[in-house]
């Protein structure tokens, strides 16, 4: 008798434990990886003619005091004007893509 007791609690036991959950695609989290570009440091002179005169269209009366380039070519330069620097980000090309 006291073996089909701890039989049947033993049965009742394994059926209430053996549920499978099911988990969406879209409840997982996603990670965004970001790779920052690496710049090369260059003198202010060594950035192409003609994207410097796109450059001064936008940014006209400040200095060029720091540049730097990326190996896709990217400008990331610093523009002083009374007292105040901005960092900003260029192509090739001269075309603004952002401030840093």
């Amino acid at each position: 008798m006291k073996n089909l007791l701890l039989s049947t609690a033993l049965v009742l036991g394994l059926g209430t434990t053996a549920f499978a959950t099911n988990v969406s695609i879209t409840d997982v989290q996603s990670i965004d990886i970001f790779q920052q570009k690496e710049y090369k440091e260059i003198k202010p002179s060594e950035v192409n003619a003609d994207a410097l005169k796109k450059i001064g269209e936008k940014y006209a009366g400040y200095t060029l005091t720091g540049a730097a380039v990326a190996a896709d070519g990217e400008y990331k330069l610093t523009l002083q004007k009374d007292g105040s620097t901005v960092v900003a980000l260029f192509t090739s090309a001269g075309e603004f893509i952002k401030e840093a």
